[in-house]
């Protein structure tokens, strides 16, 4: 059980789950919400988006769990710092800044990335590296409306994603745990595949700071730390990113990082997983449950090898 100060619950986690379930139908059924206008507010009431093909049915986890066990470093490394110390995240304004081999460059804000596409509410399983699980409801919508909107070179063969870095705001990065700005990476057939999103909400609300405020990646096929969190630079490449955890242990963490039970973690297995907030540990499932989508991806590859 997570005990956590009064002054670190956020105003979603006070609403009762009833009156919470009862808002969404009530939005499900709106003829629309100018979504535009909405999240440039903080704890926006966004709405689930339109529903969308690739959500799977399980049940999500309990919203308190989602925003109060976190990987967000530059806020601190134990999983109960980030909803204590993220608030300090500036967020307002923000602006995403897309280049290097593309047709135009270009300079979006949240106005303007929100026009792009429609959010949809996907449900994915996500998996940690360190071996828990979570599944959560993200609002959002495809990366490639966003990567399209540059027109990538063809010599462009991956797209890097580069986050804030606020030293006057995240604790963390006066560590050394890692090199900052945190940097991860796709390829690009990868970035573009219908099931990575770029997340603005959870839960029908916008993104929690500790969750990746104002804008995040989700790749649900790989483990966690590959989606990265508050993100202010795209950038296409025709070489393989080097990203922050290859940096910092380049034997535990490849590029790929698929979720792949049969490729354990120098340190432990990655055969069993934990379900935030249950008991007992299920079945690793590969590429996370996402094969019949994705596996065609990596036909050829030595999975071993490109972990």
């Amino acid at each position: 059980m997570l005990i956590r100060r009064a002054d670190s619950i956020i105003p979603s986690e006070i609403t009762p789950r009833a009156l919470f379930e009862r808002r969404r139908d009530f939005l499900r059924l709106s003829a629309g919400i100018a979504l535009a206008g909405v999240l440039p507010s903080a704890h926006a009431k966004l709405g689930p988006g339109k529903s969308s093909p690739y959500s799977i049915s399980e049940t999500p986890t309990p919203l308190k769990h989602v925003t109060s066990y976190n990987n967000y470093y530059e806020f601190g490394t134990d999983k109960e710092e980030p909803a204590r110390t993220a608030h300090r995240l500036r967020v307002r304004p923000w602006t995403l800044q897309i280049d290097g081999l593309v047709k135009q460059a270009k300079t979006l804000g949240i106005e303007d990335i929100l026009k792009l596409a429609p959010l949809e509410e996907r449900i994915y399983r996500m998996r940690c590296v360190e071996g828990w699980s979570m599944v959560i409801p993200w609002l959002g919508f495809p990366v490639a409306s966003l990567l399209k909107q540059v027109q990538p070179l063809g010599n462009a063969k991956y797209v890097e994603f580069i986050t804030a870095n606020q030293p006057e705001n995240m604790p963390g990065v006066g560590s050394r745990v890692l090199d900052w700005p945190y940097v991860e990476g796709l390829r690009l057939d990868e970035a573009m595949h219908p099931l990575a999103i770029i997340a603005v909400g959870l839960y029908g609300e916008a993104l929690p700071n500790q969750n990746g405020a104002p804008l995040r990646l989700v790749v649900p096929w790989k483990y966690g730390f590959k989606s990265g969190k508050s993100i202010v630079r795209i950038r296409f490449t025709d070489r393989e990113p080097r990203t922050s955890w290859m940096k910092a242990g380049p034997s535990e963490y490849g590029f790929y990082s698929n979720v792949n039970p049969e490729v354990d973690h120098p340190r432990w297995s990655q055969a069993r997983e934990r379900r935030i907030g249950e008991f007992s540990k299920r079945k690793t499932l590969m590429f996370n449950g996402y094969g019949e989508q994705v596996s065609q991806l990596y036909t050829g590859m030595d999975l071993r090898k490109n972990f």
